[in-house]
């Protein structure tokens, strides 16, 4: 670092490592207007020198040896953009004992490696950022790292992965199947040919593991995290739920009951019509946190694409260069491992959809099975169909335990054609 002048390796140059050299250079004047810093991309790994990019770099830029970016005795500060596990997983852990800060957008990496990088950041003295690993441009880690340090958290709950709230939207407000708006949703790019990592809550899952890593000071990764899709969402649910004044929602919950205990779930959830998460539509993310001074906080935004990406990207390269200057760095402090709560000893109020016979008695000898497990039903509707009907119940709170022996019990009755759909209830 010379002067004022930070020099940066970028590893990766897709959409949001091109995204972000192009912000760099229109931001460039104004960023050291109000930093006093002069940020200069001096190097670009990548992985096909040949291919067309959205971007100009000058000549002798660009390399095709990532290790050569970090080992760049010419290059301050990386930023890591490419993704994946490794190599990302060594180049990072090399640039931060080599004394370099850090600044990456890998939630993979972070949800199941992040112990052992913010250990050597830890030990390098030196920044390990990661803003929009999380929920694309919305301002999220720093709040709970830095605003909310002293804050009591006993939940966060977010939509943090667009694809599927963009599908899940379109089946609210269109009517859409599942598979329609999933074809619409690759069709628009808002998702993967194989979309696996989005509707079956992988990806939110990663997110989840560092939302509940950084809000509760603990280590959590992506195995602790309890899993489920959407792919089992039907229209049926979704005009169930409106009909109930509930709209359904992929949530990734984290939250620390009194026991010190931590629990982390993503999973479908109907959310109330009233609440601040139910409004929000298609590829669009939003954070809920519930503190025991702060009450209640949401922050809305973009989650995903280039520039809301490297915006955040940007946000903490110059929080990472300044520090760097300042001989200084933010620590996330020493992270204990957590003990994590099974998802069988979670609670929570469910929505329950059954096909019954329709004969007398039927009702008594449900609830009957709610009542032995100790599950308590808040509401109930019915509906004739046929020579059968459906029972239709939301619970008042009960352990993930005792549903799941509802159900089970459920199903051996006779009088019990299928139970359609089960779904936790949230926010109510």
């Amino acid at each position: 670092m010379k002067g004022s002048v930070v020099r940066v390796g970028v590893l990766g140059c897709g959409n949001v490592g091109a995204a972000l050299v192009t912000l760099i250079g229109e931001r460039a004047e104004a960023i050291e207007v109000r930093t006093g810093l002069s940020l200069e991309v001096t190097r670009v790994a990548v992985r096909n020198l040949t291919r067309e990019r959205a971007v100009k770099l000058p000549e002798g830029v660009l390399t095709h040896d990532a290790a050569e970016v970090v080992n760049d005795p010419d290059v301050d500060v990386i930023v890591e953009v490419m993704g994946g596990v490794e190599p990302a997983r060594g180049l990072l852990l090399d640039a931060l004992k080599a004394g370099k800060p850090v600044v990456t957008a890998n939630k993979e990496l972070l949800a199941n490696f992040g112990v052992e990088l913010f250990a050597a950041a830890e030990d390098g003295g030196v920044d390990l950022l990661f803003e929009a690993a999380v929920a694309g441009a919305i301002p999220l880690i720093r709040p709970l790292r830095e605003s909310l340090a002293g804050e009591r958290i006993r939940r966060v709950t977010g939509i943090v992965n667009g694809t599927t709230n963009f599908i899940l939207t379109r089946m609210s407000t269109m009517g859409a199947s599942y598979g329609d708006a999933l074809t619409e949703a690759q069709t628009l790019g808002y998702a993967e040919r194989d979309p696996t990592a989005d509707v079956e809550g992988y990806d939110a899952g990663a997110k989840a593991a560092i939302i509940a890593t950084v809000a509760f000071g603990a280590q959590v990764v992506a195995g602790d995290v309890y899993h489920e899709g959407i792919s089992g969402v039907s229209s049926e649910d979704i005009a169930f739920a409106h009909r109930l004044g509930y709209e359904i929602k992929l949530l990734a919950v984290a939250e620390q009951g009194d026991d010190g205990r931590i629990g982390v779930r993503v999973h479908p959830a109907m959310v109330p019509v009233t609440h601040p998460l139910a409004t929000v539509r298609d590829s669009f993310n939003a954070v809920f946190v519930e503190g025991d001074s702060v009450g209640e906080l949401m922050l809305y935004g973009r989650g995903a694409g280039g520039m809301p990406t490297a915006s955040a990207v940007l946000g903490d390269l110059i929080d990472a260069a300044g520090n760097l200057r300042k001989k200084t760095f933010a620590s996330l402090g020493h992270l204990g491992r957590a003990e994590i709560c099974p998802i069988d000893e979670m609670r929570g109020q469910y929505y329950l959809n059954t096909e019954v016979s329709d004969r007398p008695g039927v009702l008594h000898e449900v609830s009957g099975v709610f009542a032995r497990h100790d599950v308590s039903i808040q509401s109930m509707e019915q509906e004739g169909l046929g020579d059968k009907a459906r029972l239709i119940f939301i619970t008042h709170d009960a352990s993930e335990a005792s549903m799941q022996a509802t159900l089970h019990d459920l199903r051996e009755l006779d009088v019990v054609r299928a139970v359609t759909s089960m779904m936790r209830v949230i926010g109510a």
